[in-house]
């Protein structure tokens, strides 16, 4: 019989965090600990349907007026106006002056990769490939491959992350502004830095747009923790705010996925700010051709969430809640870690485990800590030392502190 035509075809590896849970899944040990999955989890480790999504989707069901006709291909109007206006704030001039526009997408890395299709064909020339894209180091790894993907051949890193200190290497990140090529991308993760979890303060963005702004860098802000990060929508969207008020033109990629606990619904939206209404529709015009052939149409029920929640003033302060005791959980086990942490006695500072914030904790831990934490203690964390701080819970937080005593003390 004849080789298949797929015989020369590599197998590629698997994705990291997703082969992490897998590699828990199948742990038998009791003790084990899943700090890994980017996703929310109540004190008791479980998923957590917000209460306004319930209430909401009931009502959903009940409405008979709703189908299941086609959306716009840009998506659903009422969603994308309301999305828009969390990022940029009800009292934003560039909505009041109508050059602010919006594509529903497939999530945050859907409105990642349509704007990254869109910069590739339309941004510093014709199918510029070359233009260079700066992403933090570290970052999601999501985002070198969804520019790479969208046909972008320099991908480059800029200093982010200063691991002596466990924090911002400002100096380093300016520098290399200051030396990117004039019209060069850069990705900056709005609030709650994924993976470590540390942000610039408000004065120090002031210095990034300041130089971006005289280098003529184009901002393109990923958003995927508004709300969740602080417990304050406002806070979280200061840093978009700010340059949208400092004349920037943008892209700014939300992700519903984490504010709402709508993971598998696929809702974002991407936010186009242009300097006048005339550019925003030319540039909408084009984005709607690339949706055209990536999903064509986008669906229905997520956006619909969002968009009745966030067009209630009732149920916005129902949601505005739920995203608070989520934020609470996430502060609460922070505290909680770095308490048992210092009352150990663990070698070094964790003081960093307070100063971060959102989802994620840059812990420090080197990849042989990281090693010894799953094979002996049966935690499971990624490579690079960031934790989930929604897997610890009031049950496994004096565990996971003695385990990264030990790993800190027995391992170098």
């Amino acid at each position: 019989m004849a080789a298949s035509i797929f015989a020369a075809v590599p197998r590629a590896p698997p994705v990291a965090v997703f082969k992490l849970t897998a590699d828990f899944r199948e742990d038998g040990d009791s003790r084990k600990v899943n700090l890994g999955v980017g996703a929310y989890r109540t004190d008791e480790g479980q998923p957590w349907v917000l209460p306004v999504v319930k209430k909401v989707e009931q009502m959903i069901a009940n409405d008979n007026s709703l189908n299941h006709e086609y959306l716009p291909i840009l998506g659903l109007p009422e969603f994308r106006a309301n999305a828009s206006r969390i990022a940029l704030g009800d009292d934003s001039p560039a909505i009041k002056e109508n050059r602010v526009g919006s594509v529903q997408s497939l999530g945050g890395t859907g409105a990642l990769r349509i704007g990254a299709e869109f910069l590739r064909r339309w941004y510093n020339g014709n199918n510029n490939t070359a233009t260079p894209v700066y992403v933090s180091a570290p970052s999601w790894e999501n985002h070198n491959s969804v520019f790479m993907d969208a046909g972008f051949k320099d991908i480059r890193t800029y200093h982010y992350w200063d691991a002596a200190k466990r924090g911002l290497d400002l100096q380093g990140l300016l520098n290399d502004m200051e030396h990117a090529p004039e019209f060069s991308i850069f990705i900056l993760h709005a609030c709650a830095h994924n993976p470590t979890g540390t942000d610039p303060t408000p004065e120090q963005w002031k210095q990034i747009a300041a130089v971006m702004k005289r280098r003529s860098l184009f901002p393109f802000f990923d958003s995927a923790y508004q709300g969740f990060a602080s417990g304050s929508l406002d806070k979280d969207a200061w840093a978009v705010r700010y340059f949208v008020s400092e004349g920037f033109e943008l892209f700014c990629a939300q992700s519903f996925s984490k504010n709402f606990g709508l993971y598998n619904e696929r809702v974002g939206n991407l936010t186009v700010v242009g300097k006048d209404a005339d550019n925003v529709q030319r540039v909408l015009s084009q984005m709607e051709k690339i949706v055209r052939t990536t999903w064509s149409n986008p669906p229905s029920q997520g956006a619909r969430i969002v968009a009745t929640t966030l067009s209630s003033p009732q149920l916005f302060d129902e949601w505005k809640g739920n995203v608070k005791t989520m934020a609470d959980r996430v502060l609460l086990m922070r505290s909680e870690l770095r308490s048992r942490l210092e009352a150990l006695g663990t070698p070094g500072t964790w003081n960093h485990i307070t100063e971060q914030i959102g989802m994620f904790s840059f812990t420090g831990l080197n990849p042989k800590q990281v090693e010894y934490m799953v094979k002996e203690k049966h935690i499971y964390l990624m490579a690079s030392g960031r934790i989930n701080m929604c897997g610890l819970t009031t049950k496994n937080l004096d565990y996971v502190a003695k385990s990264i005593h030990e790993a800190v003390t027995k391992v170098q």
